[in-house]
């Protein structure tokens, strides 16, 4: 099981100063990914990905995006891993599905399928 594309889900305080951060870093906004409006956007240099999100979360996610996150989640669950939150769609056969999940420090991780 691959858990494919990765990138840090970064929560923030505001979203125009931290784009302008990250844009001095080499980031640039991926087109069709969010928006300052919506307070959330996608920011992409070279392989590396980092999601900036105002409002919506409290903490920074490690972010998946499998192409089968249902296998990956069946596989989690026959182990015992407890889950922070999942989709409904996560019990359906395809479409976008997603959930998440901690680590023993409280790190969360979210495995966000987009498309299938």
């Amino acid at each position: 099981m691959e858990y494919g594309t990765h990138s840090l889900s970064l929560a923030v305080k505001d979203i125009q100063k931290s784009l302008e951060f990250y844009q001095k870093l080499g980031f640039k906004p991926i087109g069709g990914f969010g928006s300052i409006e919506d307070k959330w956007l996608i920011l992409q240099r070279g392989d590396y990905k980092i999601g900036l999100f105002q409002d919506m979360f409290e903490e920074n996610i490690i972010t998946f995006n499998p192409t089968d996150a249902r296998s990956i989640y069946r596989d989690l669950k026959n182990k015992g891993i407890g889950f922070l939150m999942e989709s409904p769609t996560v019990h359906e056969e395809k479409g976008p599905c997603h959930f998440a999940l901690a680590d023993p420090d409280g790190n969360q991780i979210l495995f966000d399928q987009h498309n299938q």
